[in-house]
């Protein structure tokens, strides 16, 4: 009975602090302005074919090049496609290879991260060191190796992403879980024998997402980076994909006599990472719990 209340407890505890962390966030301008970008960006690559208006890899030849005009409103490329159309359907891979990447890092750092705490010991060694391996490599020249091993593919461009950045979310996880695990709920959990699945489940990850989320926020800005990099480089989305990354690979060859081509992908990337680190930067604010004195 004891458990069962103190459980209780801390699930209104729990809900409480929620509340109030999305109290903070939303009394942050800030924040609020990199949620209205993701959320456009997002809407602009659920509707992208409804709202597209031509078609991405369609060329138009005798169009090429055109600068911003009222029919093509950010103009033309080298094969007259339209840049708008290409950008419209270009949110929707790079947000896919961010959302996804992060995804992977996320549960591969979970699990790596906790099992690491929880059992410690040799567990513990092998695990961490693994993970300082993998960071002790330049997280862009890691994710080529990993491209270079797999094919130059979007699919593998998310892959090795997600692989490059599992340290970061393993180091993260396995930090909070060693705080957490000591917690009086989880002693008494242990001592009425709950087994470790369950003990981990139920009781240690719930307690130990805040920072992750965080994390995860900031790290999907960070992926659409690297994802563009990589298909800069020509390792990751191939032509005629409408991948910001590629176009302004592309684009950067007519800087001098179309600079748009170049300049309006590049806008692009910029503004969607920024309103993710905006946001990260107003998770981390609202689930301080300094913040809240």
């Amino acid at each position: 009975m004891r458990y069962s209340a103190a459980m209780k407890n801390n699930n209104n505890e729990r809900w409480k602090l929620l509340r109030e962390s999305f109290s903070i966030l939303m009394r942050n301008r800030l924040t609020r302005a990199g949620a209205i970008v993701i959320a456009l960006y997002l809407i602009t690559a659920l509707v992208a074919p409804y709202f597209a208006p031509y078609n991405p890899i369609m060329q138009d030849l005798p169009n090429t090049l055109k600068p911003p005009n009222m029919k093509n409103l950010f103009g033309t490329d080298e094969f007259g496609r339209d840049i708008l159309t290409r950008i419209i359907f270009g949110a929707r891979i790079s947000l896919l290879i961010g959302a996804g990447a992060v995804a992977i890092a996320f549960v591969l750092g979970t699990i790596l991260g906790t099992s690491a705490a929880y059992y410690g010991g040799r567990v513990d060694s092998i695990v961490m060191r693994i993970m300082d391996i993998m960071l002790s490599f330049p997280a862009i020249l890691l994710a080529i190796v990993i491209v270079t091993i797999l094919g130059p593919r979007l699919i593998n461009v998310l892959i090795a992403v997600g692989i490059q950045s599992t340290p970061m979310f393993a180091r993260m996880i396995r930090g909070s879980v060693l705080s957490v695990k000591e917690n009086e709920y989880v002693l008494a959990a242990r001592a009425l024998g709950a087994n470790d699945l369950r003990m981990i489940i139920n009781h240690i990850l719930p307690n130990s997402m805040a920072p992750m989320i965080v994390l995860a926020t900031l790290r999907i800005g960070t992926a659409i980076i690297t994802a563009s990099g990589l298909s800069f480089l020509g390792l990751g989305a191939q032509p005629p994909t409408p991948e910001w990354g590629a176009m302004l690979a592309t684009g950067r060859n007519y800087l001098r006599a179309a600079p748009w081509v170049a300049t309006i992908p590049g806008l692009a990337i910029m503004t969607v990472v920024f309103g993710f680190n905006l946001l990260g930067d107003g998770l981390r604010d609202a689930m301080d719990p300094r913040m809240k004195m």
